[in-house]
């Protein structure tokens, strides 16, 4: 797994800079997340303390920084929380382990998020929930190419992040149907807007 230990270090601040919106489409991701549940690639955990309906959250995160610093949130959680080194491509659970998942901003930076997303597939239960606020790709045919233009540089800056990529399309090619999402584009930034909605199995 590569280790990205500056942007690692600088995510707490970023996220505490996060504009109002931001902290507000978490809520909406997490507070409904119910059962068992695993969110993919939790950085350092800042949505943990969102979480109010979960029996147990699994957190599968391979970033060796964050994962010490989802830890120290994971005990401090409102609800039990368990926090595991992985890769999302690679899930080491049986078939339909989770009520839940919670993807936030994760298939923009796995290597493989086709991949990832039939894993996603294969440890849900059947007519379970998948809840995601990922990155997306503008409608703007402007911003898009913008997107397009920065996405190498900011790739490498940002842990492997993809800006431009199309979420939605991934979990619907994995066999999922999304049943209801809207894009929240906040300020303006070359790395918005974002997607944020939930699918089920069909």
């Amino acid at each position: 797994m590569r280790t990205h230990p500056v942007f690692a270090r600088a995510w707490d601040v970023l996220m505490w800079l996060a504009p109002p919106h931001e902290k507000r489409n978490r809520d909406e991701l997490t507070a409904p997340a119910l059962g068992t549940v695993l969110e993919l690639g939790p950085g350092t955990g800042v949505n943990f303390a969102r979480y109010r309906r979960a029996g147990l959250v699994v957190a599968v995160e391979p970033e060796p920084t964050m994962a010490r610093k989802a830890r120290r949130r994971a005990a401090r959680a409102k609800v039990r929380v368990c926090v595991l080194r992985g890769v999302g491509e690679a899930l080491p659970f049986h078939d339909g382990a989770f009520d839940t998942i919670v993807a936030c901003t994760v298939l923009c930076s796995v290597a493989d998020p086709v991949r990832a997303a039939a894993e996603l597939r294969r440890v849900l239960r059947p007519r379970g929930t998948v809840r995601f606020y990922e990155h997306v790709r503008s409608l703007s045919p402007r911003a898009g190419r913008m997107q397009d233009r920065i996405q190498p540089l900011w790739s490498h800056l940002a842990a492997g992040c993809h800006p431009n990529r199309d979420p939605v399309a991934v979990l619907k090619r994995a066999g999922f149907e999304v049943r209801d999402h809207r894009l929240s584009v906040g300020p303006v930034s070359p790395v918005r807007p974002h997607v944020l909605g939930t699918a089920r199995t069909r």
